[in-house]
């Protein structure tokens, strides 16, 4: 994968300025403040991250993140882009599917996250941004994204790089939680995560660093934009028909094909 400028290509143009979260002062002022903020929060919590992953997940983290990749038409052979690749959780999986004859890019912002994804066989780590990808027009069968919607400046940016970098018939496979619709299970959702699940952390380093990212989490979760946001985002980013799948109310796979295909 060689650097190349982010350029729109020939994608039509996007909707400006659309932010997945709306405002939230207690944590940054503009943004600038906030690209600090998450960048510093994950290089913090990195060598956390994966336990605290599997508190979440109920250890079906794995399983989940496969079936979704392969519902989404992942398979033996492709090129795979991993947006915020994190600790290479995703990345882990893409790469059971796609095999040695494919190939796995992870990338990410974090210093600290990529340091802990080494140890994952994903052929090439790249550290940047989702809303500039350094990687060369319609070079990836497969481009994925997990968890961390939330956390791009902008939406219409985000979704026409993924474009960009994808072939004529790529795929495109976002996974988010997003807030239930029940007021009873969002308020079971953010007790879990924010008293619960860090209770369960272990010693109390990792629990005092398990309830501020989890606070965090659930904070952006609450402050996203809705699912139907999302699809009009992605349509207007030039993807046709965008469509969303729901696993237990929370798990939601935003799923993409770029036009041209055979």
């Amino acid at each position: 994968m060689e650097p190349s400028p982010s350029r729109a290509g020939d994608a039509p143009p996007a909707a400006a300025g659309t932010p997945p979260i709306g405002p939230i002062d207690h944590y940054w002022a503009d943004e600038a403040s906030r690209k600090r903020f998450v960048r510093d929060l994950f290089d913090r919590s990195a060598p956390e991250y994966d336990h605290v992953e599997k508190l979440l997940a109920f250890g079906t983290g794995p399983w989940y993140r496969r079936d979704a990749l392969r519902r989404a038409g992942l398979r033996q052979g492709m090129k795979v882009l991993d947006i915020a690749t994190g600790t290479g959780l995703v990345a882990r999986e893409a790469y059971a599917l796609v095999g040695e004859a494919g190939l796995v890019v992870g990338l990410d912002p974090s210093a600290g996250m990529l340091e802990c994804a080494r140890g994952v066989a994903t052929g090439i780590l790249v550290r940047g941004y989702g809303e500039r990808l350094p990687c060369r027009d319609a070079s990836f069968d497969f481009v994925t994204m997990g968890f961390a919607l939330r956390h791009v400046a902008d939406l219409g940016l985000l979704f026409r790089e993924i474009r960009r970098v994808l072939r004529p018939g790529g795929a495109a496979c976002i996974l988010e939680i997003s807030r239930p619709r029940s007021r009873v299970a969002s308020t079971a959702l953010q007790a879990f995560m924010t008293r619960v699940a860090p209770l369960l952390a272990g010693n109390a380093a990792r629990r005092a660093e398990a309830r501020t990212l989890l606070k965090f989490y659930w904070d952006t979760i609450e402050a996203c934009v809705s699912p139907g946001d999302v699809l009009l985002a992605l349509e207007a980013a030039g993807f046709p028909a965008p469509r969303r799948h729901v696993v237990l109310g929370i798990f939601s796979e935003y799923n993409a094909t770029r036009e041209g295909g055979a």
